[in-house]
């Protein structure tokens, strides 16, 4: 479903959850084609979580040169032609990784090789020590036990000088760190961080550390936000809990517009009397969509911010205006807006990886929406993955996400589920 800016067709209907992707992936596509995110050089460790921004080019060929890939002896394969049956060499000395053999080995001679030690030029082979009968100085093996070359590792076998070793758009994980500072690459180039404004909205709402009011509730998810955001890396600019009132509202949204990339506010989405955020959204922008065929998390508000007092019109601001329930906001942020923002970080790999588990009970469903259930997830008694549901699914109930480590993922056109189907999951680590 293409982004299409206040279409009607669009803000009357509940899309599918695959259609509500697309038109996201669309808009956050051509933001980034008229606004390019700028990149910087950090230090290594600095940048864990960042997304390169360039490909990582090796400057050496690794390994730098033949090695072998384990403890044994080298030697010239060309006597293992000779046929089967046992042969001798004489050993004549030692590499160690880091201090190579100095000198000429001669047909019939050997070195000792540990794991790394250069090859010698007249050698191709190692022979494992556990292979060989040995003394001080010949040793013994079958010709049999190896064919000429094995367990030599070849120069630029893992990596050529000059091609990519990492590839731009990678979200750089310990083991690309580690990988950069093998080819002794100090600093890398990576997109900057994206900023990303929070607000909540709503009356209701009360600060921790206050008193609560009569009907008052304490403001829980500008904390579930900051810290999902923390969890990207990203660059958080909390303004606080707005008033149910339109002139406040308007005028967080163009503070935050001011300062964001991205501007997530919580609250104030459905269709009551108090809720303005839509009113405001299209005065200050566009609205790509409104509802989500989805449980739960179905108002979702998504579009941009534009005409804002004191900033460029051509530069928009991604606005994702997220239900009030608590359970809600983290199930849409984990499905819409984390992608969202690692696309428009210059990630490529966005969307969290699913994998499957049997249901332990039998799981109601109707057709017609996705439904993101809490979970736990286990392995029976024959180590299969199992999983159930953190009773009951109200979206208000956060205590059920705090409990759950996954959600179980129902698709649009699935109905009830039994007690043994298997169903797809999305696990919490990492992600919340």
């Amino acid at each position: 479903m293409k982004y299409s800016p206040n279409n009607p067709i669009l803000l009357s209907s509940s899309l599918r959850v695959d259609q509500a992707h697309e038109a996201i992936a669309g808009l956050v596509n051509e933001v980034l084609r008229e606004s390019p995110l700028d990149a910087e050089l950090v230090p290594l460790n600095d940048s864990l979580n960042r997304v390169l921004a360039e490909d990582l080019l090796s400057p050496i060929d690794v390994p730098s040169a033949d090695n072998s890939a384990m403890d044994g002896y080298a030697f010239d394969g060309t006597c293992l032609k000779s046929g089967s049956g046992k042969t001798q060499l004489k050993i004549v000395g030692t590499a160690y990784a880091g201090k190579p053999f100095i000198g000429e080995i001669a047909a019939g001679e050997c070195i000792k090789i540990m794991t790394g030690g250069l090859m010698p030029n007249t050698c191709d082979t190692v022979i494992p020590q556990e292979l060989v009968s040995a003394t001080e100085h010949d040793m013994i093996f079958d010709l049999s036990a190896l064919k000429a070359g094995d367990n030599r590792r070849l120069k630029g076998e893992d990596l050529q000088r000059g091609k990519p070793a990492i590839i731009a758009g990678r979200i750089l994980r310990p083991s690309d760190l580690g990988l950069a500072a093998s080819l002794g690459i100090p600093n890398l180039m990576v997109k900057r961080k994206l900023r990303v404004a929070i607000l909540s909205s709503g009356d209701e709402l009360t600060p921790i550390g206050e008193t609560l009011s009569e009907g008052g509730i304490y403001d829980s998810n500008r904390y579930s936000l900051t810290a999902m955001l923390n969890r990207l890396d990203l660059e958080v600019v909390d303004c606080g809990i707005v008033r149910d009132d339109p002139d406040s509202l308007r005028a967080a949204f163009c503070e935050a517009a001011k300062k964001a990339d991205v501007l997530i506010s919580s609250g104030g989405v459905s269709v009551g009397e108090a809720d303005f955020t839509k009113q405001i959204l299209q005065e200050l922008g566009d609205v790509g969509f409104w509802k989500i065929a989805m449980r739960p998390g179905r108002p979702m508000a998504f579009g941009t911010l534009k005409a804002v007092p004191g900033k460029s019109p051509s530069h928009r601001t991604l606005f994702f205006g997220l239900p009030g329930n608590p359970v809600a906001v983290m199930v849409t942020f984990y499905q819409f807006v984390r992608s969202a923002l690692l696309q428009l970080n210059g990630a490529k790999d966005i969307r969290p990886p699913l994998t499957q588990a049997m249901a332990e009970q039998p799981i109601r469903k109707k057709p017609g929406r996705t439904e993101f259930q809490r979970a736990i997830l286990s392995r029976d008694p024959l180590g299969r993955p199992v999983v159930r549901i953190t009773g009951s699914q109200g979206a208000g109930i956060l205590r059920s996400m705090s409990e759950a480590n996954c959600f179980v993922i129902l698709g649009h056109d699935q109905e009830n589920i039994a007690a043994g189907d298997w169903v797809d999951i999305a696990l919490f680590e990492g992600l919340l």
